[in-house]
């Protein structure tokens, strides 16, 4: 892998993800309309890489960035699943016809591979954990079925024209870049902001909701072998630890970790929430040789001195 192109390059996992390859000396191409990503997550090696303003949805442009580009990682997306709730419409004109146009641009442009982005959200609310690539899917929102609906795509572009496709469902990551502004931001970035101004966040539900939390850097570590790894053309993976947290110990391990006292707040079981997830990884052991070396606690700990030091 020589060149590579990162749409939604400029967010949170995407700009992980290009920092890992530019310090790996990989040639970077970064799209994105920052209408969720942010320059500032890219300044510290900017001049390191091609950036280009631009949406999924714009073919010209697609056409333009993938030239002489070997290996895409599909990143962009309208990536919170109450925002889809509220914007299906949005959700789809993105998720769904920006990864189609992707995968389009790729095939007339000769790229080798595309790493998509997926998500445990398409499991669903399914009784059986752990979550395992061949159990059934049952999407509970627009974000989760649009995810669904690219893997779809992804495995016919590689039975119908050849283009190698890896999809990869990201469980619950966190780390460094997280944007906590947002009411659609991940559990962990708001818990982390809470707790840096020593306020208590609102957890949904009774808190006993478990997740699988997974550090960025074992997400990106991912990516890179899903893009290198010869004959897993085709394959869906899971990315996670295979270890659940339950909503109410992670608070309790993020106020120790801050120095706050006392309990979250609590509010009603939101729409699209999901009770039970954790991944079984050992499909992306088997074909990735991946594996999970962030504990959640040191993850937690990296992920707390980026929100103590950062400057907005």
């Amino acid at each position: 892998m020589k060149k590579c192109l990162v749409t939604g390059g400029a967010g949170f996992i995407g700009s992980n993800l290009v920092e890992r390859l530019v310090g790996l000396s990989f040639e970077v191409k970064v799209l994105d309309d920052l209408s969720s990503g942010f320059l500032r997550n890219l300044e510290p090696f900017r001049e390191n890489i091609e950036f280009i303003e631009g949406d999924v949805r714009d073919m010209a442009t697609l056409q333009q960035v993938m030239s002489e580009v070997e290996v895409v990682f599909h990143q962009a997306a309208v990536v919170s699943v109450p925002q889809s709730i509220e914007d299906p419409m949005e959700t789809g004109m993105v998720n769904d016809l920006g990864t189609l146009y992707v995968l389009e641009a790729a095939r007339h442009n000769g790229v080798r591979r595309v790493v998509f982005a997926s998500s445990c959200a398409v499991y669903g609310d399914l009784p059986q954990v752990p979550k395992k690539e061949d159990m059934d899917t049952k999407p509970l929102s627009p974000y989760a079925a649009s995810k669904l609906n690219g893997e779809t795509y992804a495995r016919l572009y590689g039975d119908l024209y050849g283009l190698e496709t890896v999809c990869l469902r990201y469980f619950n990551v966190y780390g460094p870049r997280q944007d906590p502004s947002s009411p659609y931001s991940g559990v962990i970035s708001i818990f982390m902001d809470s707790a840096a101004r020593g306020e208590r966040p609102t957890i949904y539900g009774d808190g006993e909701q478990y997740r699988d939390f997974v550090y960025v850097a074992d997400v990106v570590q991912a990516n890179l072998l899903a893009a290198q790894r010869e004959n897993i053309s085709g394959v869906t993976i899971n990315v996670g630890t295979g270890k659940p947290v339950t909503i109410n110990s992670l608070w309790r391990n993020i106020a120790e970790l801050a120095g706050v006292q006392g309990e979250a707040k609590r509010a009603d079981f939101r729409p699209g929430d999901i009770r039970q997830s954790v991944a079984e990884i050992s499909r992306a052991r088997e074909l990735l040789d991946y594996q999970s070396y962030h504990s959640l606690e040191e993850g937690l700990q990296f992920t707390w001195e980026w929100y103590r030091s950062r400057s907005y």
